[in-house]
């Protein structure tokens, strides 16, 4: 009886880590201590273990000597390889539903991002974007591209919050957004290819910019 109720407590506690490192709660360098994390979650260590060996499987969580279960730091050079990939994967998506999406995924998509227009930049526009971004690549009807995709989304995790946190960047998604809108009713694969590449590459630009702005050193005070 025991296993049967911590399967679904391992799960859950799962689940709600990975929410800690999206939101940015668990940072990367967050050590994950087993007792210290199953009394947060008021549940026993052994879903909680079950949940750090699922989180290195990701491989969102490292072992670090005199440390052990640590969330992964990504430099430099790892993070322009992830947004590559994503690059190829969501210009690959969007090409594809260029083809493939129906005339009700092309008006849910917009209206998704008049909604993220409407709100302010936050977690509510981080998920609104999130959304927008699933249902673009689920408009694409490859389970392959979509499995890869899931795969890569949780290695982007170990950012933290997107960079729609800052209003500016906000308000250029939604214009990149508006041009991949445009080429998909227009059915231009190869124009929703380019503008969500450019989309991702933007969006990799302003991450950089909010990395090197962290490892500046204070200034001292006149």
């Amino acid at each position: 009886m025991a296993d049967d109720t911590e399967i679904p407590q391992g799960q859950s506690a799962y689940r709600r880590l990975l929410d800690e490192i999206r939101s940015g709660a668990l940072a990367p360098g967050a050590r994950l201590r087993e007792i210290e994390l199953a009394e947060r979650l008021g549940i026993s260590r052994t879903p909680v273990r079950e949940a750090i060996r699922q989180l290195e499987s990701d491989g969102l969580v490292t072992h670090l000597p005199r440390q052990g279960a640590t969330i992964r730091s990504l430099d430099h050079a790892e993070v322009v390889e992830l947004y590559e990939m994503r690059a190829v994967l969501e210009g690959t998506a969007a090409r594809l539903a260029a083809r493939a999406a129906s005339d009700l995924e092309l008006a849910e998509l917009a209206a998704l991002n008049a909604e993220l227009a409407a709100v302010p930049a936050g977690a509510q526009a981080r998920e609104i974007n999130r959304i927008f971004h699933r249902t673009l690549i689920e408009a694409a009807r490859n389970r392959f591209l979509i499995k890869a995709m899931s795969a890569l989304q949780k290695t982007l995790l170990i950012l933290g919050p997107t960079t729609l946190a800052e209003p500016d960047r906000a308000v250029a998604a939604v214009a990149e957004h508006g041009a991949v809108l445009e080429a998909l009713r227009a059915r231009d694969g190869a124009g929703a290819e380019a503008a969500m590449r450019a989309h991702v590459e933007a969006a990799l630009s302003a991450r950089i910019r909010g990395m090197r702005s962290r490892e500046l050193p204070m200034e001292d005070e006149a």
